[in-house]
């Protein structure tokens, strides 16, 4: 599992609000999914959503996903309600993205590149936002991908269910989190 990596998408206080009852669940199983792909050698990045003045200033009035994020000047970076939400170890990435997908506004894949990583395991928050982009754009760029189907959630379950069964499908291979702890 050297070259595999598991991102941990969007897991903080502002994300995980908007699934109140799901949300204490869905950390523990990635907390325990993290602790496994640590133990087999691979590589933990946890990433959040996050700006600075700068950030905010560059989204342009038409994007309807950030523009009112940017308007009302949400999610500082320096906002307890962005910070990471499991636990870091020194070995693991930690990257702030200000768009859906983790690699677009990011270096992490470059970073990933420099260890070797070639495997995406894609887990945390939303599947239909931040799972959904970050699998367009990592196999655009040639990862293998996985996704923890019981690692990622969404506020909306019917976008959810149909983003799993028919969009993910054609691009990563499903797996649940124990296949993770699997020999």
């Amino acid at each position: 599992m050297k070259n595999t990596a598991l991102l941990v998408l969007d897991c903080q206080p502002a994300v995980l609000a908007t699934l109140p009852e799901a949300g204490r669940p869905l950390l523990d199983r990635l907390a325990r999914a993290a602790a496994a792909v640590r133990a087999r050698g691979g590589t933990v990045a946890h990433v959040r959503t996050a700006f600075t003045e700068d950030d905010w200033a560059a989204v342009p009035a038409g994007n309807a996903t950030f523009a009112a994020i940017a308007r009302h000047r949400a999610l500082h970076h320096e906002d307890p309600a962005t910070a990471v939400q499991l636990d870091v170890a020194a070995r693991d990435l930690v990257a702030r993205k200000t768009r859906l997908g983790a690699l677009s506004t990011t270096e992490l894949h470059q970073r990933l590149r420099a260890r070797g990583i070639d495997t995406l395991i894609l887990a945390g928050l939303s599947t239909g936002g931040a799972v959904l982009s970050t699998a367009l754009d990592a196999a655009d760029r040639d990862y293998r991908l996985h996704v923890l189907s019981d690692g990622v959630a969404d506020p909306d379950q019917e976008l959810h269910r149909a983003v799993l069964r028919h969009v993910l499908p054609a691009r990563a291979e499903l797996l649940t989190s124990g296949a993770l702890h699997a020999p």
